[in-house]
C-alpha cells in the first residue's frame, strides 16, 4: 500500500489538493486525526478488496494546540508495521494566503482576537517547519492555476509515468464561461438536450438513462468517431513537441448533461489507447433547474 501524508499551511489549498489527488487514483480522505492514521492505514491493508487502496492519500491538520510528536509517533508506529509513506507538504505565500482569506471572509484557525492575520500565518509557518523539514513533496500553491496545481501533483506523484503527458478531459456548461486552461474546446451543443426530458433533466451524463438518450442519436456516434480520429492525429504529435499536459474542455449549455456524457467517451477511448488522463467534471453539480436551454 502507497500511504500519502498531506499536510500544510492553512489557506495553501490542502483541500483542493486532495482533489486532485483523489483524480490521480488515489483513495482520499480528508481531516484524518493523527492518533487514528495508524489504525486506519491497518484497516485499509485488510480489507477483501485491498485493490481499491493501494494508494491511499490522507489530509492531517496538525496544529492549534496538537503536540507534532502524535503526528511523527504515529508515523514511526507506520513504518513499523512495514507500510511506507509520503508526506506531501502544501505551502503558498503568506500575501496569497492573506487574499484568500479576505476572498472568503473565514477566519485563520490561529488567529486570535484582534491580532494581525499575517501574524497568524508566521505563526503556524513556524510550528509547521518540523513537518515541512520531513516532507518527501512540497508544492507551492501561490501562483498555481488549477490546471498547474494538478499537472504538478501528477509530476510529483506519478512515479514511472512521470513523463508521461497528461490529458486532462473537463466538461463544462457555456453559461458560465470557458475554463480558462483550456487548449481544446469542443462544443456539443448540437446534440439533443436531456434537459427538454422530465425525467432526465434531474439526472447528469453519468447516469444511464442520460447515456442512453445521447448515445442513441446518430450525430452523437458520427460525432465521437470524428473526434475520436481529430485527437488520434494531435495526440502524438503534441507528445512528440514535448508537450506535457493538454486541456480537452467539452462544452454544453449547463455542463451537465450533453459534456459530462461526451467527456466520460473521450476519457474511456484515450485510457483504452494508453494516454494519462484525468477527468473532471466543472459544473455538475450545479442547479439542473436553474439551466437555461
Amino acid at each position: 500500500m502507497e500511504l500519502l501524508i498531506i499536510s500544510g499551511l492553512s489557506g495553501a489549498g490542502k483541500s483542493a489538493v486532495i482533489k486532485d489527488v483523489e483524480d490521480l487514483g488515489y483513495y482520499a480522505v480528508d481531516n484524518m486525526p493523527v492518533a487514528l492514521l495508524p489504525a486506519f492505514a491497518e484497516l485499509c491493508s485488510s480489507v477483501p478488496d485491498r485493490q481499491s487502496y493501494e494508494r491511499v492519500a490522507l489530509v492531517t491538520d496538525v496544529r492549534a494546540g496538537q503536540s507534532f510528536d502524535a503526528l511523527f509517533k504515529s508515523l514511526e508506529l507506520i513504518r513499523a508495521m512495514n507500510y511506507d509513506y509520503k508526506i506531501l507538504f502544501v505551502e503558498s505565500s503568506p500575501q496569497s494566503i492573506l487574499l484568500r482569506y479576505k476572498e472568503t471572509r473565514r477566519r485563520h484557525p490561529l488567529q486570535q482576537d484582534g491580532e494581525p492575520l499575517l501574524r497568524a500565518i508566521a505563526r503556524e509557518t513556524e510550528l509547521l517547519a518540523s513537518v515541512r523539514e520531513r516532507a518527501d513533496y512540497i508544492i507551492d500553491t501561490s501562483e498555481l492555476t488549477h490546471a498547474k496545481r494538478r499537472e504538478q501533483l501528477t509530476e510529483l506523484l506519478s512515479g514511472a509515468r512521470k513523463r508521461r503527458m497528461v490529458v486532462t478531459v473537463t466538461s463544462f456548461g457555456f453559461k458560465y464561461g470557458l475554463p480558462p486552461e483550456s487548449d481544446l474546446v469542443l462544443d456539443v451543443r448540437f446534440l439533443p438536450n436531456p434537459y427538454h426530458i422530465a425525467e432526465l433533466k434531474p439526472l447528469s451524463g453519468l447516469d444511464d438513462p442520460v447515456r442512453e438518450f445521447i448515445d442513441r442519436w446518430p450525430q452523437t456516434q458520427e460525432f465521437l468517431v470524428r473526434i475520436r480520429g481529430l485527437l488520434g492525429f494531435l495526440l502524438p504529435r503534441y507528445r512528440e513537441e514535448g508537450k506535457s499536459g493538454l486541456e480537452i474542455a467539452i462544452g454544453c449549455t449547463g455542463g451537465r448533461h450533453r459534456s459530462v456524457r461526451i467527456a466520460r467517451a473521450v476519457y474511456d477511448d484515450l485510457s483504452e489507447k494508453g494516454y494519462y488522463v484525468v477527468l473532471t467534471h466543472r459544473d455538475i453539480a450545479r442547479d439542473p433547474a436553474r439551466e437555461e436551454t
